[in-house]
């Protein structure tokens, strides 16, 4: 009777021996990948704030070619001063 005790309780630790064992190779797997998303969280998060500041420091750029037109009716209109005057 005791074998057969023992013996119907062997399936039972097996299986939860595997089982424990499972979850831990999930673990160990996972743990790892959720580190790395948030190092890489992270690092978007700096990434996003450079873009930020690099579009403040370049918005002005925007305006470029209003100043190169301003800068083109200003210098067609001295050469034709120039013209007139004789230079």
């Amino acid at each position: 009777m005791i074998s057969l005790l023992a013996e119907s309780n062997t399936g039972w630790v097996i299986g939860y021996v595997v089982g424990i064992v499972v979850v831990l190779a999930v673990v160990a797997l996972v743990v790892p990948i959720l580190l790395l998303a948030k190092s890489i969280g992270g690092q978007a998060e700096r990434i996003n704030n450079g873009l930020g500041q690099a579009v403040d420091h370049t918005a002005a750029l925007g305006e470029l070619n209003n100043t190169i037109s301003s800068a083109t009716a200003i210098v067609a209109g001295l050469k034709r001063g120039r013209e007139r005057l004789g230079g």
